[in-house]
């Protein structure tokens, strides 16, 4: 049996975006792939990103906010970077068959404490429909797409 294809969600701080990314990969896509994310500069997950997944009920008690230094000897079939920073700064993984950016904005860059919770369930949302599609079509994966 062929292992499962591994995947690598990237941004700045592994605080919101792609741990986000990784943990509705994880929910949609998880029996077909491995995932992890990773920080080109981590530091802690944001608790904005707890309670959106605390939302869908994901147990978030394993999360920590990883270093890209951590994947660098792995061997990676995907490498999705989600945001610009990451994208311009994130470097050269030798173990990365391929590597793709899917840009999100900042969910929290506009301080504004009554809609920051809102803004980032949409982001989760968003991520979890166009990063499933990314991966299966990426990986050409065996997996039906959800009915639009």
């Amino acid at each position: 049996m062929n292992p499962k294809p591994v995947v690598l969600v990237v941004c700045t701080g592994n605080s919101m975006r792609s741990q986000l990314g990784e943990a509705m990969l994880r929910l949609e896509l998880g029996d077909h792939i491995e995932i992890h994310s990773a920080g080109t500069h981590p530091g802690f997950v944001h608790p904005l990103t707890i309670r959106s997944l605390h939302a869908l009920g994901i147990d978030t008690t394993a999360l920590r906010s990883k270093g890209i230094a951590e994947f660098l000897n792995r061997k990676l079939d995907l490498v999705i970077t989600v945001c610009d920073s990451a994208h311009e700064t994130c470097p050269y993984l030798p173990g990365a068959r391929k590597t793709v950016h899917r840009g999100y904005p900042d969910p929290i860059r506009r301080i504004d404490a009554d809609d920051a919770q809102e803004r980032m369930n949409a982001l989760r949302d968003q991520m979890r429909a166009e990063l499933r599609a990314l991966v299966i079509d990426e990986l050409s994966l065996p997996v039906p797409k959800p009915a639009s």
